[in-house]
This record gives C-alpha cells, structure tokens and sequence, in this order.
C-alpha cells in the first residue's frame, strides 16, 4: 500500500503559523504532497511522522555519508557533551581533526573552521582577494556555493537572463541582494576549456580566484570534460588566480581524500562541508599555507563564535576515523552500489517507457527526465540541463517513488552511503519497479 502522509499535513499546518513557510530552508517546501516531518532513522532507512519507512538516497542532501543513528558518532558526541559543549576556545580536538584532514586532502597544509560551507566560502573569497589584491571571483553556471549573496551568483538563472552563450550573465536568483556584488563575479559555462579561456583573457590580471565543484552535484550530476580542470589549474598557476575546488559535496564522498585525490588534481584551497560531519554543523577551509598568510598575520579577518565548537569536532573526528578504517574500498564499493542501481532504474524506464536517464558517477547521480523531442546524451551543463529536462515529470515520479519509500532528492539528485547494502538497492528496485508503474499509467504532461 502506498504511504500517506496526514500526520505529517497536520504538522506542517501546524509549522506554518510559527515558521515562516513552515519549513527552515526554502528547498524543503519543494517536497510533494507536503514536506515530510521525521521521527528517526536508522542506516539508510527513515521513519517519518506516519511511521512510513523509506530507503533515503537523499541522504541529509548528501551529510549522511555514514547512514542515520550511528551509535559510534552518538557515544563520542555523548561524551563531550558531559565535558562541555563550548568554550570559545581551544581544545585538542580540533588538533586531532586538522591532523586527519591534512594528512587526507592533498591540497591541505593547514586549515580554518566553520559551522557551515557558506561560511567557508565566504572565508575562501575574502582569503583570495587578500592574498591577491584582485577584486574578481570566477565561477561556473549553475555550480552552487552556499546561499550568500556572493554563492548564488550565476545559480538557477532562467533562460531569459542567461546572457549570451561568449557572456553569461551575472545574475542572482533571490530578491535583497547587494547589487554590487554581481560586478565582482565573471560567469562562464561548465565544461568548455575554450570558452573558459575568452573569459580568463577578457578579465585578465583583475581575477582573484576560479572556484567550482570538481563534479558539477548540484545541478544534474555532471563530470568534468577532459582537459577542464587541467586548464583551469593552468591559468590560475599563469595569472597567479587562486584555485578553489568546493568539495562540499564530493569531499570525502569520492574517498579520503576528495574528488581532488580521485581527479588527480591539487587546489590551492579547499571547501569541505556536509559528510565532513555526517549531519552535524560543521565546514573547513583547507589550503597550502602560503595562501593562508593573510589570515594568520590578521590581515584577512576569520572569526565565528562556534568556529571548532567541540562538540562538532567529536562528531568529525569519528567520521574521519571511520572513512581512514574503510581503507581502500571506499569509495569502489559505493560505485558499484550506485552503477547497479542507476542501471536497475533505467532498465524500469525502458519498460515503462519513461525517457529517464541517470547520469553520474554512480556514488552520486542525477535522473535526468527528458523532454518530449529533446537529443540523448549526457547532459554537459547548465543551460543543457535547463534545455532538456522535464522537472515536472520526473517531480511526479519522484512522488511515485516516495510514495512507495524511496527518497531521492527533489531535483533528482540521488546519494549513496556508507550504510546502503545490496538489500538495499534490491529493496529499492523493487519498490521502484510499483512507481515506475504507476507513473507510467497516470503522469499526464
């Protein structure tokens, strides 16, 4: 039988008169038929407000790297906890979490705390201007870097705003915005080295940094072209632009040491986030220590009440732990999870006759819907993303599929974790194979 949600209606009615919108982060309210309130979790598996269980591939928007109600993370937290929450200054933990992170990321040398990667991202871009004297930042399209009003520039444009293919616009998809921020951001299309090369020469000696997610997680799930990162390592070493890889999302997720360790590359500061403290409010910046001058000789002003909040850190230290103990399986045991999956679901897809098409990695992927008439492929960025997929369609599978207890993320992201099995997976395909099912017979355009 497929889950209802009643309980979970009443308690978002309830939310509305005392939360704005009811929920505390805009994307939540995307959830259809209501957004889901939650009781608890164990592994991979959640319980929502009805008692309704559900095998989550969304996963704490890609946190819960570890699964949900770790006993481990729970004991060390419980016993920092009767020590001490917060002192507002310095504990040996968070020499015990620097030493694990430099020793993991190959483009750490030292690092600074933060409670979340909007606050690393901010730090990262300050630090750039600093060291460099520059005023630019250059990022990608569509590529997410926190909900500030320098992160979102140049995320979620519509089409109309796009600019031009030789000129993306620098444009912002929320109202308040200090208007003066645009100028300083260049905009430039994911996964074109050439087009990225204009853009570079066109601001050349005015830009601070390139920053960008190695895999493209936010929008669709999108892998870097041959030669694209090895360009913008390139220019940044030609034009003194500081790198900054946003591993926000694919640190740690891609192994021990990043997506950087996995790609082959070396940033020159690093944005670490999410499965950094397996759902606890915790983010890094790390980077090699000359680009850290400015901050330590006080030029460049780093700060925050909560930074390295023990707390956060007993959490982060046991998730460190537990990635350095997986060795080398990790992250192969998660591809082979996720290619089976992704190829489970495209084989309901044909049978139904449904144009999805998953894309990705396989540890993380996105269900790219298309549109009637619109090519095959795998989407390159963007604007092709924007061009090709049906939102509303797969928006009513994925009700289909949470309604038979699978989750996966409103934009079609989906997350494997440390804690799926083959069961899993094999419990998911079952379910979806019922989804599938009724998409196919009730999904009008």
């Amino acid at each position: 039988m497929s889950h209802t949600y009643s309980n979970s209606q009443k308690l978002f009615e309830r939310a509305s008169q005392v939360i704005a919108g009811g929920v505390n982060s805009g994307i939540r309210k995307m959830e259809e038929p209501v957004p889901l309130f939650f009781s608890h979790g164990k592994g991979c598996r959640l319980w929502d407000a009805d008692n309704n269980e559900t095998i989550d591939f969304q996963a704490g928007q890609g946190a819960m790297l570890y699964g949900h109600g770790c006993e481990g993370m729970a004991t060390a937290m419980y016993e920092q906890a009767l020590r001490g929450t917060h002192f507002a200054a310095q504990t040996q933990l968070e020499i015990d979490v620097a030493e694990r992170l430099c020793a993991m990321i190959p483009g750490a040398d030292l690092v600074r705390f933060n409670n979340s990667a909007t606050e690393v991202v901010n730090s990262a871009f300050r630090l750039a201007r600093g060291h460099t004297g520059k005023p630019l930042i250059l990022k990608f399209e569509g590529h997410y870097h926190g909900w500030s009003d320098e992160g979102l520039v140049g995320f979620g444009a519509s089409p109309e705003k796009w600019g031009t293919d030789e000129k993306p616009a620098s444009v912002h998809p929320s109202q308040g915005v200090i208007p003066e921020v645009l100028e300083k951001f260049i905009v430039v299309r994911w996964n074109d080295p050439e087009h990225l090369r204009q853009r570079v020469e066109e601001f050349r000696g005015q830009i601070a940094a390139i920053i960008f997610e190695p895999v493209l997680c936010n929008t669709s799930c999108i892998e870097p072209v041959e030669g694209l990162i090895e360009t913008i390592r390139e220019l940044c070493d030609r034009d003194g632009m500081l790198m900054i890889a946003d591993e926000t999302i694919t640190g740690f997720r891609f192994g021990p040491g990043g997506a950087q360790k996995h790609l082959g590359f070396i940033p020159d500061l690093t944005i670490l986030g999410k499965a950094i403290g397996g759902g606890i409010p915790f983010a890094a910046l790390a980077g090699r220590k000359e680009f850290f001058e400015k901050i330590i000789s006080g030029q460049v002003i780093h700060a925050g009440t909560l930074n390295s909040n023990p707390l956060c850190l007993s959490a982060s230290k046991w998730c460190l732990d537990t990635l350095l103990e997986k060795g080398d399986s990790h992250p192969g045991t998660l591809i082979r999870l996720g290619q089976k999956l992704m190829t489970g679901l495209r084989e309901l897809a044909d049978k139904h006759e449904i144009p999805l098409r998953p894309q990705g990695p396989g540890l993380v992927f996105h269900a790219v819907m298309l549109k009637d008439g619109a090519s095959e492929g795998p989407v390159h960025d963007y604007r092709d993303l924007t061009k090709r997929n049906d939102a509303p369609r797969w928006a009513h599978l994925r009700r289909c599929l949470l309604e038979e207890g699978v989750r996966a993320i409103e934009r079609g992201l989906w997350f494997l974790g440390l804690a799926h099995t083959e069961k899993d997976i094999e419990d998911a395909l079952a379910r979806a194979e019922i989804a599938f099912a009724r998409h196919a017979k009730e999904y009008q355009a």
